[in-house]
């Protein structure tokens, strides 16, 4: 079985619709790993989807009509975007499990819950057996700032993001991408994709 990376956080939407689909990858053993997208976003130096205000507007009807689309349960949180620390120190300790991963998304993106609600993220935690305590343990702490540096360090930017042979693929609309490397991976040696990989940068934006 061939390995691969998935690098996600719970606050994506985009996330949630990708773990339906990872079944889709054929002969990979896929290795969850929890990450903060806000570490991610803050090392690079962008903002999340949310966090423009016409572009939540966007990003929520897209992933409900999407949502549908797939025929697959959906229902947007009671508030977004929401601190996700706590949801992600959790899948870490259950040792990210693809199990606790799902109930995990399930929760958020299938009830409408308040994420923020203690009453609500201690039935989850009963639900995977885990004491809140645990999730202020260093190893746990350690382990989800150690996967989220990995993840800078490999080029992440964002989340989801599949990672194959050190080829990244973001997105839950990559994976089509991502399935047809797999099968052959020479399509990232056409003269086309090298002239993309290596294509000059035309002008650079002023920041103020």
């Amino acid at each position: 079985m061939r390995p691969v990376d998935w690098y996600f956080d719970f606050v994506s939407p985009y996330s949630y619709f990708a773990l339906h689909r990872l079944q889709e990858l054929p002969d990979v053993a896929i290795r969850y790993r929890p990450v903060l997208l806000a570490g991610l976003l803050g090392h690079w130096g962008q903002k999340g989807p949310a966090e423009l205000a016409t572009k939540r507007v966007s990003m929520y009807r897209w992933c409900t009509w999407h949502a549908g689309r797939m025929r697959i349960e959906f229902r947007l949180p009671s508030a977004h975007p929401f601190n996700s620390l706590l949801y992600l120190r959790a899948a870490i300790a259950a040792g990210s499990e693809p199990d606790a991963i799902r109930t995990i998304f399930r929760a958020l993106w299938t009830t409408g819950a308040d994420p923020a609600d203690p009453n609500f993220q201690d039935e989850l935690l009963d639900e995977l057996r885990i004491e809140r305590e645990r999730l202020d343990a260093p190893p746990v702490k350690n382990e989800l700032r150690a996967q989220t540096e990995q993840a800078i360090e490999q080029g992440v930017f964002g989340v989801p993001t599949l990672m194959v042979d050190r080829e990244l693929f973001w997105g839950e609309d990559a994976i089509d991408f991502a399935k047809d490397y797999l099968a052959d991976p020479a399509i990232l040696a056409s003269a086309a994709m090298l002239r993309a990989t290596d294509l000059p940068v035309g002008a650079v934006r002023k920041l103020k």
